[in-house]
Formats: C-alpha cells, sequence, structure tokens
C-alpha cells in the first residue's frame, strides 16, 4: 500500500500567505496613515507661514531680520506665536532656554519695540555661545549665561537637564527650547523651576517640540504642577509640522486663542 504524503508546507501555505498579507496590510495602513499626518502637518506648516508673515507686516525690522525657521530652530508656528506675544503682552521679563534663532528674534524685539524688558538666555555649550556672537550682536539687554548639563532622574528615567539651575525671581514669559532633546522628561527644568514660582506672578510658558514624547511628558507634567500650586492655567498647543505648548495664567489667557 502507498502512503499519501501529507505536506505540512502544502497544507498551511493558505494559512501563512494570509498572515503574511495581513502583517503587509498593517504596515501599507500604517505608513500610509503616517505620510496622510506628515502632509497634513505640512500643508499646516505652509498656512502657519503665511500668518507669520502677514503678522509680522510693517515691522520692517523684522522683515530685514535674517532667520534660520525650521529643522532644529523654531518653526513658523513658534515663530507666529512668539511674536504675538511680545508684540500683543509686551513682557518686561523674560528667560530663555537654549540659545538660537528665537534669541535673534527676541533681541530685535528689545532693540526695536520692548524698550523696557530684559531677557535672559541659558545656554550648556561654550563653542555653539562663541559662533553664535561672532555671527550675531546680541541687545545690550540680552544676556547669554552658561550652565554645564547633568544627569537627573524623573520618575525612574534618566535625562539631561542644566546643572542646579535656579532663578531668583519670577519672569514674564518663559521659553523652553533647550537643552536638546532626551527621549523622557525633556527640558525639565521648568518643572522643577514652577515650583518656586509665587503664586501671585502672572506669566506665559512656551514649550516647544511638545509632538516629542520626551517633551510632551514634561510639558504635561508642568501643566499638572501648576494646577496642584493652584495656578489658573490656559492650555494651548499649536501644530504645524512640530507642536508647540502654551502655558499661561488667567491675565494672559488670550495666548490660548492667537
Amino acid at each position: 500500500m502507498n502512503c499519501e504524503f501529507e505536506s505540512q508546507t502544502t497544507n498551511h501555505e493558505p494559512r501563512i500567505s494570509n498572515l503574511n498579507k495581513n502583517k503587509s496590510m498593517k504596515i501599507f495602513k500604517k505608513v500610509s496613515n503616517y505620510l496622510n499626518q506628515k502632509q497634513i502637518n505640512q500643508n499646516s506648516e505652509l498656512e502657519w507661514a503665511h500668518i507669520y508673515h502677514d503678522s509680522i507686516r510693517g515691522k520692517k525690522w523684522l522683515e530685514d531680520l535674517p532667520l534660520n525657521i525650521g529643522r532644529w530652530a523654531g518653526n513658523y508656528t513658534f515663530f507666529y506665536v512668539l511674536n504675538r506675544i511680545l508684540s500683543d503682552h509686551k513682557p518686561k521679563s523674560i528667560v530663555e532656554l537654549g540659545l538660537g534663532e528665537s534669541s535673534k528674534f527676541i533681541s530685535t524685539f528689545l532693540d526695536n519695540y520692548l524698550h523696557e524688558s530684559n531677557h535672559l538666555i541659558i545656554e550648556h555649550d561654550q563653542e555653539w555661545i562663541n559662533h553664535f556672537s561672532s555671527n550675531f550682536d546680541l541687545s545690550d539687554r540680552s544676556i547669554i549665561k552658561r550652565y554645564d548639563l547633568s544627569e537627573i532622574q524623573v520618575n525612574g528615567k534618566l535625562t539631561k537637564a542644566y546643572k542646579e539651575l535656579i532663578f531668583d525671581q519670577d519672569f514674564d514669559l518663559y521659553l523652553i527650547d533647550g537643552p536638546f532633546g532626551n527621549r523622557y522628561y525633556s527640558r525639565y527644568n521648568i518643572v522643577q523651576i514652577a515650583n518656586d514660582f509665587n503664586p501671585q506672578h502672572d506669566f506665559i510658558i512656551v514649550f516647544d517640540d511638545v509632538h516629542r514624547k520626551g517633551d510632551l511628558q514634561s510639558f504635561e507634567e508642568l501643566k499638572n504642577r501648576l494646577q496642584e500650586k493652584g495656578f489658573k492655567i490656559h492650555c494651548k498647543i499649536y501644530s504645524g509640522n512640530k507642536d508647540v505648548g502654551v502655558l499661561a495664567t488667567d491675565k494672559y489667557r488670550f495666548v490660548s486663542s492667537l
């Protein structure tokens, strides 16, 4: 008697084919969704670019300012939000974590519009400070202070932060764009600083790159920390090809509808 050969490969081939097909469809759908979202974000960024250019019309000193917008620097969303805050609310005291294109922007406002304001910039990289300073002259009221970076632990995760960064005053505007991003709890200094905020002081916080997990973790923790301290906080995330988070006390509530 001849024995019938039962091929496991033959019997399971349709099942394997279906599994591969399902897996391929999932990958295709994931890639397709990613590309669609990327296109949506890019279209939004183009719209923000037009809005930004309209918002600085008539300010020749801004129109003539050479800015490298995007990539590592803030995007058009960021600079539109920053322009509106500086123009509409005229903060007297400004602190910026991270030296860069926004430092040029704020400093130019100080020389042309915010004549009673002061601007403190925190940066860790001396080589970058030297390079930046050799190419751009900041306002006399824009001061750079260098702080080393250290590794800290936040909720069991390691992240980089400015070492022993403490302020002896409250600021009207906090601009968070440094140090460079981390996988978890990025730019966490502002959360630590918020522990010492004066409950009677009004402020705006602009937190760049909150589309990234680490930055969004710190942004959300900052919002929660402020609410726990009794601040009435208005929150808004502005989205282009990158996301910019804004937190403000009630006095500055209109920054959530720019």
